[in-house]
């Protein structure tokens, strides 16, 4: 991918999860967030090229600042051998890998042939309460209903039965992307397909207006969710790592 994909989408990232607040510093995206999602509090550079080292101290002056951990979201690219290296003398470590997918919402569509599930602008209680129910953190569940909800230019998918909302996404649509987040499916339903249908809907919607470039992000160790993924056509663009002192 180029310099001015990877730019915006990651620009496109934090439009869904939507941080409390964002700076930009000399080629880097610094979101700040209270809340559980890496994404949303994490420094991210806007490109794949060398990265100045000496920028480490600089932003974790920004997040001391806003009285906030630092952390930084670091493609696993050479060019950021230097940057990892200097992250790891301060005493940050790596974890939670995770992949970068990209694909098309026309192949995406292809994923299921099944009634897709139904989308509203504003995520409802039955959306949000899958995030809280069996099999799912809470705490974690509650901040990402909150970061998702907040999103401007999103959607929210959802799949009932019985008026309980078994299989549920979010799809976010901005700086030329259409964007799969916060896919969740009832420990229940899973096996069922029902993460396709939903898949399908946002897929759907990217369509109404005007968008085929499709990205997600799944934890490396997630291959359930890759095992779908690919089905509807996805591949790995990049892989990253987050970066903290509690890794």
């Amino acid at each position: 991918m180029s310099n001015d994909d990877i730019e915006s989408l990651e620009r496109a990232t934090l439009a869904a999860v939507s941080p409390e607040a964002v700076e930009e510093l000399d080629g880097w995206l610094l979101p700040f967030d209270r809340g559980t999602v890496g994404r949303a509090k994490s420094a991210v550079p806007m490109s794949h090229s060398v990265a100045d080292e000496t920028l480490v101290a600089q932003i974790e002056a920004r997040y001391a600042a806003r009285g906030m951990k630092p952390m930084f979201r670091v493609a696993t690219a050479p060019c950021f051998d230097i940057f990892r290296q200097e992250l790891t003398r301060r005493g940050y470590v790596a974890g939670k890998p995770t992949l970068v997918q990209t694909g098309s919402a026309r192949t995406m569509r292809q994923v299921a042939t099944q009634t897709v599930a139904d989308i509203c602008d504003i995520p409802d209680d039955a959306w949000a309460a899958l995030f809280l129910g069996e099999g799912f953190d809470p705490v974690d569940g509650a901040s990402r209903v909150k970061s998702l909800s907040r999103a401007l230019d999103s959607v929210y998918a959802s799949l009932r039965q019985s008026g309980r909302t078994v299989a549920a996404g979010a799809g976010s649509y901005s700086n030329g992307w259409a964007s799969v987040h916060g896919m969740r499916t009832d420990r229940a339903h899973r096996g069922q397909g029902l993460a396709g249908r939903v898949l399908a809907a946002l897929a759907d919607e990217a369509a109404r207006r005007g968008l085929d470039r499709t990205f997600l992000q799944v934890e490396s160790s997630n291959l359930a969710a890759q095992a779908l993924y690919r089905r509807a056509g996805f591949t790995t663009a990049w892989a990253y790592e987050y970066w903290s002192f509690e890794a």
